[in-house]
């Protein structure tokens, strides 16, 4: 990330690698991340995303500046939320529950995709990967399947207003739930905060959900 270049962590090359995940990530998976709420909001009923542009992998229509920017500098950031009329949905509650869950999932697609692509290179082009610039193609998978995970991760926390919360407003009454909705700016100011001085236990749940990602895309390729 550009702050890990400023403070000398990471040297030129290493960053300019890890950098080029971050955009493949703002430009391709991100949209993604949104489409897949969108495409779950029109499954379930609600055919104002449709209307609203926001059912397409269009990186114009999903990307925030500032969100990208973020990832740029410290590897967590967002896109421009879909807006989601629940009053579409059979039970709004569930229905806004199972939308939110497709944007993490998104994400873990991704990263298990850049996992399967790993493997496969380790394993049919392992002398390519022993060269300067395959070392390069290692790492940028290394990072884009890293940062994927912590995404995911980050918007499963349930405070709203990311993902996860929506998820756990499934099984709280109403009444709690207005109140959540009601702070959620100050909730989403307490989480830059918190994410600024690396206090939320995203590492630790990254990690896990890491090595259980390692395990699993390492498992086809187990057999050659």
């Amino acid at each position: 990330m550009l702050i890990s270049l400023l403070s000398g962590r990471l040297d030129f090359t290493t960053a300019v690698v890890d950098i080029l995940a971050s955009l493949v990530v703002i430009f391709l998976v991100m949209p993604f991340h949104e489409w897949a709420h969108a495409f779950t909001a029109y499954k379930l009923g609600d055919t104002s995303v449709k209307y609203r542009k926001r059912l397409t992998l269009n990186p114009i229509e999903h990307i925030d500046p500032v969100g990208a920017l973020m990832i740029l500098l410290i590897g967590f950031g967002w896109a421009k939320p879909v807006p989601i009329d629940d009053r579409n949905f059979k039970n709004p509650k569930i229905g806004m529950g199972i939308t939110a869950l497709a944007g993490p999932v998104a994400n873990l697609v991704a990263a298990i995709v850049g996992g399967l692509i790993l493997n496969a290179l380790i394993t049919f082009c392992s002398a390519f990967l022993l060269s300067q610039f395959g070392n390069y193609v290692l790492l940028f998978f290394v990072y884009y399947i890293e940062l994927n995970i912590t995404l995911a991760v980050f918007n499963l926390m349930p405070i709203p207003p990311l993902d996860g919360s929506k998820i756990l407003f499934m099984f709280l009454p109403d009444k709690w739930v207005y109140t959540l909705y009601k702070y959620e700016n100050i909730f989403f100011g307490v989480i830059l905060i918190l994410v600024w001085f690396d206090i939320l236990p995203i590492g630790y749940f990254s990690s896990l959900l890491g090595q259980f990602i390692s395990w699993l895309t390492a498992l086809p390729f187990s057999f050659f």
